[in-house]
């Protein structure tokens, strides 16, 4: 099977499956089944993909609309990094998904697929997309169909949580259709190209990149953050969407390719726009830290700790060097194994306890302990501990810091992770260490498996990242991504 082929079978089966999801929505088992086996292929094709993908970038041209812009897939290596992390965390959160929500005996359950679907179909859009106009259809599928999954609930909070989410993202992606405006109009082209390609007057070049950083609000650095710990009202499988598997990976994804595939590395280096991105980024990671301690719903903690995260990814695409461009690119997958650890940990504590505050958890590690030895390691992860996988790509990051000889982003992001110890682990100490805080109830017992294999297996893979971080062609594809840009760095 060539290559090409493969790009059409992933990208098709989550839009075919949406499809299906409808159209099988009154007969539950064979809807689900129609999720899961979809995921399965699209894993099974990207696999392969990527081995492709490390030779040479694959494109796919689906049709021409005017000089320079065509709507077309070009398949590189930095794309596949994050392909890979949906399409094998798609597979997980679908069977997480049939026991929480059935569990919790869940209204609208077909919408709830086929709008994760169409998700899947939008993450893997904009992974492949060719240039900013395909990155910009797939970006804003993606906020329309993540739209209902928010407000899913129906509540008055849920309808709240939506509008909010709309009201940041919707005008967000009118800037980037704006910063899209104007690179064709100074280039005639909107093709990423590894290195850069945009050219024209530096104070132009400089208010652009403003306009992007305002187009990629789904990256969720403060102060255009707010969406997001609202957006928690939202079942713990969307949250999972939100976090780890397409939503804010593709905002910070976007940065990135603008970045180094816009811009490239010399030219933001010659207007200063790393800093621009460092200062953002770095006051971010610490007031959402900050904010993160005192917040006692667990979902809300977790999610602040994602505005955190995807900042040190930010801080190290803003770096400009391979070191730091290898460590934030690295930190899409394992933040997103350790951070969907996390959700679907919090989701099987209140689906099978009932309890959804870190003040309720006391002593509940005793009677969880799978769950909680989960989230062990995923609080490990976050704060970038061994024998996690987020060790790795911090230990990029900083190095990149060094190599930048910018020690204020390094003091940064270790006292970023050393408030990630603060918040993290007295979770940890009460569920194990102190006595239960009075009785729970075991609720929806039925679906505990559905739940707890799919974390364990995402706890596990977050330790086996660390000691094989290339098990799924991680580490390679981003050798190559960084080989691409400079032509060498590691």
């Amino acid at each position: 099977m060539n290559a090409e082929t493969l790009v059409l079978i992933a990208l098709l089966s989550p839009g075919i499956a949406s499809l299906l999801i409808l159209l099988t929505g009154r007969y539950p088992n064979l809807r689900e089944s129609v999720t899961i086996i979809a995921s399965i292929v699209s894993f099974f094709a990207i696999v392969p993909l990527s081995k492709e993908v490390m030779k040479a970038p694959v494109e796919v041209t689906l049709f021409h609309i005017a000089p320079g812009l065509d709507f077309a897939f070009r398949v590189d290596a930095f794309g596949m990094i994050f392909a890979i992390t949906s399409s094998s965390l798609w597979i997980l959160v679908s069977i997480y998904s049939i026991g929480y929500m059935r569990a919790l005996n869940e209204h609208a359950q077909t919408r709830f697929y086929f709008s994760f679907a169409v998700a899947i179909f939008s993450a893997f859009g904009i992974a492949f997309s060719k240039n900013l106009l395909t990155f910009y259809v797939f970006y804003e599928l993606l906020t329309i169909c993540t739209y209902p999954l928010v407000a899913h609930e129906e509540t008055s909070e849920a309808i709240s949580g939506g509008r909010r989410y709309l009201a940041y993202l919707l005008p967000s992606g009118a800037a980037l259709l704006v910063a899209l405006a104007i690179t064709y109009w100074l280039t005639g082209t909107t093709d990423f190209q590894a290195g850069g390609f945009l050219n024209g007057p530096a104070e132009v070049l400089r208010i652009l990149f403003i306009i992007y950083l305002l187009g990629f609000v789904k990256a969720a650095y403060m102060p255009l953050h707010s969406w997001l710990p609202t957006a928690m009202v939202a079942p713990t499988p969307v949250s999972a969407l939100l976090h780890a598997v397409a939503v804010v990976k593709a905002g910070v994804f976007g940065v990135i390719r603008v970045i180094y595939y816009v811009y490239g590395p010399d030219l933001a280096s010659s207007l200063n726009l790393g800093a621009i991105l460092a200062v953002v980024a770095g006051f971010t990671m610490i007031v959402a830290n900050i904010l993160a301690i005192g917040e006692d719903n667990l979902k809300r903690r977790i999610a602040y700790s994602t505005i955190n995260q995807l900042s040190f990814i930010l801080v190290g695409a803003a770096m400009l060097n391979p070191l730091a461009f290898a460590g934030a690119i690295m930190h899409i997958p394992f933040h997103g194994y350790m951070k969907i650890t996390l959700f679907l940990c919090a989701g099987a504590i209140a689906v099978i306890s009932g309890k959804d505050r870190v003040s309720q958890l006391d002593g509940l590690g005793r009677a969880m302990p799978v769950t909680f030895a989960a989230f062990s390691i995923g609080a490990f992860g976050m704060s970038g501990l061994p024998p996690v996988a987020g060790f790795i790509s911090k230990w990029f990051i900083a190095l990149g810091t060094i190599d930048a000889n910018n020690l204020i982003a390094l003091a940064a992001i270790l006292a970023a992770s050393l408030l990630d110890v603060v918040y993290f682990f007295p979770i940890i100490k009460n569920a194990f260490f102190r006595e239960p805080d009075g009785q729970y109830d075991e609720r929806g017992r039925l679906y505990h498996l559905y739940m707890v294999v799919p974390l364990a297996i995402t706890a596990l893979f977050s330790v086996i990242l660390f000691l094989n971080p290339d098990i799924l062609n991680v580490f390679e594809l981003a050798r190559v991504a960084v080989n691409n840009v400079w032509g060498g760095g590691i």
